[in-house]
């Protein structure tokens, strides 16, 4: 059981790990004798940042059913069995539904506390709206396809990939991009809280560990995908379109704060 367990928080690392490859390397001296980088390298860690979390999702295909892979299948059905030997009757009193959005608030309020960051606050704010259609697209299409049951609950068929982890794992990485390399440990907290998130769903019998590790995986991807094709994006865009969109904050009696989008005429 710690074996499987291990290797189980060990991929989930593996995601949080990946991004701070992609950290920039500080500039060499111009009369130093040692050679940059070569743009091969730079390939092969952004393909491999890709190859992991894609690999991660295929092994939770393949563990769906014994027709993929008995193997995966029965690993999976196994690990899950051990878990709730010892979790059982774990109970996260819902705190997996607000967790999932903890970093996703702490970029916020780094932002309203001054603290300047990647992008600018509509910036910010435009790239999680659509990193998380991206996530939300793909994650209910895999639940309507795959039909995965749910460990609690066989005619729930909506346990593969976990939303949750997704959401939590596509919010730590956008605090990751908007102020990870000023603040690494900004960095660990929304991976720690992500990593948490998910460990929580399966402790709860809520999610396979199949299902946990490719939403991960796809949240991940979600918002690297995104933020990457944010500046060819906005080039797109006229520049009088860009100085005219406003990140206004709203209150909604019952649904609490929030902030909309707004453009100026």
């Amino acid at each position: 059981m710690l074996l499987r367990l291990s290797l189980f928080l060990f991929a989930l690392g593996s995601l949080t790990a990946s991004p701070a490859h992609a950290q920039q390397l500080p500039a060499l001296p111009a009369d130093s004798a040692i050679q940059a980088p070569r743009p091969v390298n730079k390939v092969r860690a952004v393909a491999l940042r890709i190859a992991v979390p894609s690999a991660l999702v295929a092994v939770g295909v393949m563990a769906h059913s014994p027709t993929y892979s008995t193997v995966l299948c029965q690993a999976k059905q196994d690990m899950q069995a051990e878990t709730q030997e010892v979790f059982r009757g774990f109970d996260s009193y819902g705190i997996d539904d607000y967790s999932r959005h903890a970093p996703l608030a702490l970029a916020y309020g780094l932002m309203a506390t001054g603290h300047r960051g990647e992008r600018s606050a509509v910036g910010f704010t435009l790239i999680y709206l659509a990193a998380h259609e991206l996530d939300e697209g793909i994650v209910s299409n895999l639940k309507r396809i795959t039909a995965e049951p749910r460990p609690y609950n066989a005619q729930d068929l909506s346990s593969f990939p976990s939303s949750h982890t997704a959401q939590a794992f596509l919010t730590a990485t956008l605090l990751h991009e908007q102020y990870g390399r000023q603040y690494p440990w900004v960095s660990v907290s929304g991976y720690a809280v992500a990593t948490a998130t998910g460990a929580m769903r399966l402790m709860g019998n809520k999610h396979w560990a199949t299902d946990v590790l490719a939403g991960a995986a796809i949240g991940f991807l979600s918002a690297e995908t995104v933020w990457h094709l944010y500046p060819a994006f906005t080039k797109m865009l006229p520049p009088r379109l860009t100085h005219k969109l406003l990140l206004v904050p709203t209150y909604v009696p019952g649904a609490g704060a929030g902030a909309a989008l707004a453009f100026r005429p």
